[in-house]
């Protein structure tokens, strides 16, 4: 399965001179726990960064900074993995764990954003599949119980 297929295209997303205030009621609105950060293009919107709920706590609150002062470019995270849109689920969930990420967002091979995919996403793709493993071992196991009787 390609990660296209089970990607969030429906992404909430800032600009880097976004401030950072703006940023978190943009996540508290719509309950998710990142951004990415996006550049407009000719080409369309260019992921070039991204800034977590836990960015804001750790390089702003923790640090003492004046959160209202700060843009999302001062914090965001520019070293990032991407995955595209034909990579398999697979090789994005190794991706994941080589890095330590938990979200990679999902771009064509021009680069434009196609959409996001989350471990949690991941996961449960994962899960169903797992589940549909152990009801065709016990379909077999029941099938071959039907025969010898």
């Amino acid at each position: 399965m390609k990660i296209g297929e089970i990607c969030n295209r429906v992404v909430v997303f800032s600009t880097k001179d976004m401030p950072l205030s703006e940023a978190g009621k943009l996540m508290r609105e719509h309950h998710v726990g990142c951004l990415l950060v996006l550049e407009e293009t000719d080409r369309g919107r260019i992921p070039i960064g991204i800034v977590t709920d836990r960015d804001i706590v750790v390089e702003v609150l923790s640090a003492g900074l004046d959160y209202r002062t700060v843009k999302v470019g001062e914090i965001m995270n520019a070293d990032l993995f991407v995955a595209r849109e034909d990579d398999d689920i697979l090789d994005a969930l190794q991706l994941m764990r080589r890095r330590g990420v938990r979200r990679l967002p999902v771009i064509l091979a021009s680069g434009v954003l196609v959409g996001i995919v989350t471990i949690d996403d991941l996961l449960g793709i994962v899960a169903e599949q797992l589940d549909d493993l152990v009801k065709a071992i016990a379909s077999e196991q029941s099938r071959e119980a039907c025969i010898r009787l």
